[in-house]
């Protein structure tokens, strides 16, 4: 398992809990406004932090924190996801996955076992759009579109997220979700930032708060529940 990072500690990541995160690295889309590229890039990677010393962590918290977020990168490119959970889960703790839905058959076997309480998945922009913003030409969206569909059924909270970039994403893409993605889900939009770790070389911004909060209003059109966060 290449485990890459460790936030010791997060308020935010897992809704209702107090959580740490652990990142994986590697992944199979190139957005160009990634944030944490160190763990996309294999010759960006820096050393890894051993399972060893990822599981005393848990081992120490036990009783102070209650779930753990698995982000990257994209964890289910690794093939020993499961196990890794599995261990987790058996010192207590509930588990958030962060996915950008392009393996729809890990994630699905993964809460076929109940092994997830809770799933993030990013819709990274309109079907149209999809492509640009994965940095990937003739982009197939069949398996983001499975994902979904599994969650659906699934019965875990869950919730979706897109990032907006002013050089990627329209006032028409915000619409287009919001028709493609219509109905009573959670769904957050979320401000671009420049983490000073951005994948692209592009000159990136984000929308003004006022223009965010403007694509949240068309999205509730869509999607009532659907919120901005900074």
């Amino acid at each position: 398992m290449k485990i890459k990072g460790l936030q010791k500690l997060t308020l935010l990541d897992f809704p209702d809990r107090i959580a740490c995160t652990v990142f994986l690295g590697g992944c199979n889309f190139r957005c160009p406004f990634c944030h944490n590229a160190s763990l996309v890039l294999p010759e960006r990677v820096g050393e890894d932090i051993t399972e060893e010393e990822f599981f005393a962590h848990l081992e120490s918290r036990r009783g102070r924190l209650s779930g753990v977020c698995i982000s990257g990168g994209e964890p289910t490119l690794h093939k020993e996801l499961p196990d890794f959970i599995r261990r987790i889960r058996a010192l207590g703790y509930a588990v958030k996955l962060d996915t950008n839905g392009y393996r729809p058959s890990v994630l699905g076997e993964l809460i076929s076992e109940g092994l997830l309480d809770y799933v993030a998945m990013d819709i990274k922009s309109s079907p149209e759009g999809y492509g640009r913003a994965v940095g990937m030409e003739n982009f197939d969206i069949s398996p983001i579109k499975e994902s979904l569909a599994i969650l659906e059924d699934s019965g875990i909270d869950y919730e979706l997220r897109t990032t907006v970039v002013r050089q990627l994403h329209t006032e028409a893409d915000i619409r287009a979700i919001g028709e493609w993605l219509a109905g009573d889900r959670r769904f957050f939009l979320q401000s671009y930032k420049d983490s000073g770790d951005i994948l692209s070389g592009e000159s990136l911004s984000a929308y003004s708060d006022s223009e965010m909060e403007s694509f949240a209003e068309l999205l509730r059109k869509y999607i009532p529940k659907a919120k901005w966060r900074g």
